[in-house]
Parts: structure tokens; C-alpha cells; sequence
């Protein structure tokens, strides 16, 4: 009797052991089954503000190349590279010598040329004294106002000689037309130049100028497929932003003052023209940077990049269905973005939800998901 109860309570201690196996491996199953839960958001409109970025080169207002206008040897470098130079500055000395010595030259001419001429002088007023006396014959007189006018145009032609040696000498001080900024000197103190040499670039830093290219597309948006003149266009962009090649922005804003009225048929660009101020002297020749072109788009749809993926440079995003089931769709974005949000131009609407986490990991076209609460976008309040 014993040995049967015994046995008895043996069997329930398997069956509830059994039972109990089941049950865990219910929760188990259940658990690998449960939808995972993803952050998504619901579709709003709103005013986004964007900015398109076009790579740019730098030169000053007004770089002047720096020339001699006499050949010679340098004798003096008076600047440095990168110095701050006014107008009329002297920058290079040229030998003098030979100069100097044409000029002392021109000089004697011209005193010996007003000799001559005194000397033409006092004989046509002699001669009209003997003329007048019936002495000697009319042709005699003209003989000497000839000799006279001789004279006078010789005289003329020392005095031009003159002041071109006097010129060619003041050539060897060369000098700054403008204010600026000194680029590179390559050569030094006892090198031969000529006309021929560029001694080095002056550039006019106080305002700098900012050539860009812009695609052909964007030139017919911003003439609105020719309703309206590039002037016009021109006229109405806002104000550009700089982004400098370390990454920072330019504390001053620019303004693009031109855009070119013809296509380079090699790149599909026009050249552009922005004008940046430069009172600091922050910006110099050759420096590059990006043209930052503020965008607006009025009552669109903006979502995170990071809700979206791509399959064959087409983008797509899973929007959330009835049952919260995911269902994938295409859809086209602006060519702007701020690096961290797309402007949707068609493939959404208002109203409908998407998924913005766990795209392309998580989240897959059909399966069903626990929406986390929704972050719903920004709709202008």
C-alpha cells in the first residue's frame, strides 16, 4: 500500500515538472516572436530653411601684377613677402647708372639745342634789320627764319628725349599702384629683369571676390525657365555665407553681384561672382572655401536622412500601415540638405507615419512593429 503512493506521488512530480516545461517554453517562443519596437514619426508640413553649397576660389578686388618697365639689374628689395603696402609705395630698386647718365646726356642736348636756337634767333633779327634797309634780298631773310625753325624743332626733339630719360629713370623705382597685399617675391637683390618679369602680385584685400560655378539646372530655377532676366535673378538671392576650408563660416556675409549669361558646354556650369567683405584682412588670394546658398521651402515635408536608405541611388522609406504593419516606398528629396534632414518633394503625405530608427537593421518591407511614441513633425506652430 505504501510502495502505490509512493508511486503515485512520483508521477505528479513528473507531470507538474512536465507542465512546467511547457509553460516555459511558451514564454520562450512568445518572446522570439514579439514584434520589435521602433521610433517613428508622423508626416507633417513645415518651412524648412536649407543651404546649397558650391565649391569656390578666392582672389583679391585687385590683383595687380607687379612688372618693370626698364631692364636692369635689382639693386633694392624694399618689402617682404606678405607685407601691407600703400599706393605709391616703393617696392624694387633697378640699377641707375646707365639711366642716370642718359638723363645727364638728354640734358647737354637740350642746352646745346637752346644754343642753337639763340643763336637762329639773333640772325633772323639782324637780317630783318638789313632787310628793312633794302641790304640784303628777301630770300636771304628766309634763309634764317628757316635756320630758326630748324633750330626750335631740334630744340623740341632734345627736350622729348629729355623727358624720356627722365622717365625711364623714374622706372627704376617701382612702385605700388594700389594698396595691398604683397604675394610671393621670387627674386632677389642682383637679379637681371626686364619688362618681361613679373617681380610679384599686389592684391587689393579689402574686398574679396568668390568665383563659383553653378549647373545649368539651377540657373533655369533661378530665372524661372527664362520668365525673368539673369540680372533680375541676380538681384533677388539673398545674402551667401562662406564656409572657409578648416570648416568654420566667415563671420561676414557675401552677395553674389554676376552670374555668366553662357553655358561651358565642357562642365554644363555658368561662373558666378560673390562679393565678401575683407576689413580684417582674414581672407587672401588662392584661398578656397564653399558659396553657401540659403534656400526656403514653404509648407514641405522634412524628414531625417536616417529614416530613409537606398537601393540603386533611389531612395526609400517604411511607412507604417494599418496594424502597424511596414510597408516600403519610394520617394524623391531636393537636391539641398543640411546634412542631417531631406526636403521630400514627392512619395509622402501629410498624415501618414514612417519609421525613423532601425532602417535597414530592424526594420523590413511587411513585418509588423510596436510603434514607440510618436515624435510627430514639426508642423510651423
Amino acid at each position: 500500500m505504501k510502495l502505490i503512493k509512493n508511486v503515485a506521488l512520483l508521477i505528479c512530480g513528473i507531470g507538474m515538472i512536465g507542465l512546467s516545461s511547457c509553460k516555459k517554453g511558451d514564454s520562450t517562443q512568445g518572446t522570439q516572436q514579439q514584434a520589435p519596437e521602433l521610433a517613428v514619426m508622423t508626416i507633417g508640413e513645415t518651412d524648412a530653411n536649407l543651404e546649397t553649397s558650391f565649391p569656390a576660389t578666392l582672389e583679391g578686388e585687385n590683383d595687380v601684377e607687379i612688372r618693370p618697365q626698364v631692364s636692369g639689374f635689382l639693386t633694392k628689395v624694399h618689402v617682404q613677402d606678405g607685407q601691407t603696402v600703400k599706393k605709391g609705395q616703393v617696392l624694387f630698386t633697378i640699377d641707375q647708372v646707365q639711366l642716370q647718365a642718359a638723363v645727364e646726356q638728354a640734358e647737354a642736348a637740350v642746352k646745346v639745342a637752346q644754343a642753337n636756337v639763340n643763336t637762329a634767333q639773333t640772325n633772323v633779327t639782324n637780317n630783318k634789320i638789313l632787310l628793312d634797309r633794302n641790304i640784303i634780298s628777301q630770300s636771304a631773310y628766309q634763309t634764317s627764319v628757316d635756320g630758326l625753325n630748324s633750330a626750335k624743332a631740334q630744340l623740341n626733339q632734345a627736350q622729348a628725349a629729355l623727358t624720356s630719360a627722365r622717365k625711364n629713370l623714374s622706372y627704376t623705382s617701382v612702385t605700388a599702384p594700389v594698396d595691398g597685399i604683397v604675394g610671393t617675391i621670387p627674386y632677389k637683390e642682383g637679379t637681371l629683369v626686364s619688362p618681361s618679369t613679373l617681380l610679384t602680385v599686389l592684391s587689393n584685400n579689402s574686398a574679396m571676390q568668390a568665383y563659383f560655378s553653378m549647373n545649368e539646372k539651377y540657373v533655369l530655377d533661378l530665372t524661372d525657365g527664362g520668365k525673368r532676366s539673369l540680372r533680375q535673378a541676380v538681384d533677388s538671392l539673398p545674402e551667401v555665407s562662406l564656409r572657409l576650408a578648416n570648416g568654420s563660416v566667415y563671420p561676414y556675409k557675401g552677395k553674389v553681384v554676376s552670374i555668366s549669361g553662357v553655358i561651358d558646354p565642357s562642365t554644363g556650369s555658368a561662373q558666378a561672382k560673390a562679393i565678401f567683405p575683407n576689413p580684417d584682412g582674414m581672407l587672401h588670394s588662392g584661398n578656397t572655401g564653399n558659396i553657401m546658398m540659403p534656400v526656403t521651402y514653404s509648407a514641405t515635408i522634412e524628414i531625417p536622412q536616417s529614416a530613409t536608405y537606398e537601393v540603386q541611388d533611389m531612395k526609400f522609406v517604411y511607412v507604417v500601415g494599418d496594424s502597424a504593419i511596414l510597408h516600403s516606398r519610394p520617394i524623391t528629396v531636393a537636391a539641398e540638405n543640411d546634412g542631417k534632414n531631406y526636403i521630400v518633394t514627392s512619395g509622402l503625405t501629410p498624415g501618414e507615419t514612417i519609421v525613423t530608427e532601425g532602417v535597414g537593421i530592424s526594420a523590413a518591407d511587411g513585418i509588423t512593429i510596436r510603434p514607440k511614441t510618436n515624435v510627430k513633425a514639426s508642423q510651423g506652430e
